[in-house]
């Protein structure tokens, strides 16, 4: 029994499913696009395959992961006790469960119009892909910002079956959110990124890392904004994105030392970010009259 244990303890880690927050980082966009693309009134079987699509498709995503940095891990100390690492996990099982819940995340999608599948051969490519380019590019944040932001064109296509530019320039603003809390991700395990050959967005802003971090910061509300002028969003909206950015100064009090600790926090805190934008678009697009009419009907 205690081996039983032991394994499935060891796969829940792997799938990272006792540390949401690369889910949260990766739902919270997703959703943004499904309420825009839907102004405001999800159809709910489409919500719900989004919801559990993210967490599925997350947790394949890391047994990838793993299994492409399985001999970078050991060297770094944040994540030499992962189980691909420990040697806890063979290398076949992180291929098996990630094949298996892609083909889960695939039946999800057999819900969805044929333009949203379409789509999602293009996400699982993207997603392949990511684990791979810290060898040979040198921005892979970028990379994973239209990774994490995949779920927004797929949301329009599922609800809209089309893609509209605003769907694009919503990926844009969430690469530049994603640069920004990736990099203090990246600052966390620069060290040892530097002595095994990694290449990361830490290491490429060198000394000005906490200047790039806030100026992605900046972006990101920028062109969030730029967006709700040009769809002429209301005054809820903005005030989420106001609220996005005083989180963003409060993290700049976590990595002006760069400390592993304060890092790592700044990195985990961007759940609030995603959250209050979220909460920003869920107010502007109820008809707040209409439930009003409704509560005193």
């Amino acid at each position: 029994m205690n081996a039983v244990v032991a394994r499935l303890d060891a796969y829940e880690r792997l799938l990272r499913l006792d540390k949401p927050i690369g889910a949260l980082l990766l739902l919270w966009p997703t959703l943004w696009g499904v309420w825009l693309a839907s102004n405001g009134k999800p159809p709910w079987q489409v919500l719900w395959i989004f919801v559990l699509g993210t967490f599925v498709t997350r947790s394949a995503g890391c047994a990838v992961n793993d299994w492409a940095d399985r001999g970078f891990d050991a060297h770094v100390a944040r994540t030499r006790e992962r189980p691909l690492a420990a040697g806890v996990i063979r290398p076949w099982e992180a291929l098996a469960i990630a094949a298996i819940l892609a083909l889960g995340g695939f039946g999800l999608v057999l819900k969805l119009n044929r333009l949203a599948m379409y789509y999602s051969f293009a996400a699982l490519a993207i997603a392949i892909v990511y684990p791979f380019l810290k060898r040979v590019f040198w921005m892979p944040q970028a990379f994973l910002g239209i990774a994490f932001g995949f779920g927004i064109p797929m949301a329009f296509a599922a609800i809209r079956n089309e893609v509209p530019p605003l769907a694009w320039l919503l990926v844009l603003a969430n690469i530049f959110w994603t640069i920004a809390y990736d990099t203090e991700y990246a600052m966390v395990d620069r060290d040892d990124d530097v002595r095994i050959g990694m290449r990361t967005s830490a290491i490429f802003f060198g000394r000005y890392d906490v200047t790039a971090v806030m100026l992605c910061y900046v972006l990101f509300i920028v062109t969030m904004g730029a967006i709700g002028e040009w769809q002429h969003y209301r005054t809820p909206y903005f005030i989420g994105l106001a609220a996005a950015g005083v989180i963003a100064l409060l993290h700049y009090t976590y990595i002006r030392d760069r400390s592993r600790d304060g890092s790592f926090r700044a990195f985990r805190h961007n759940n609030w970010v995603g959250f209050v934008v979220f909460a920003g678009i869920v107010a502007d697009r109820t008809d707040w009259h209409g439930l009003i009419a409704r509560w005193h009907a």
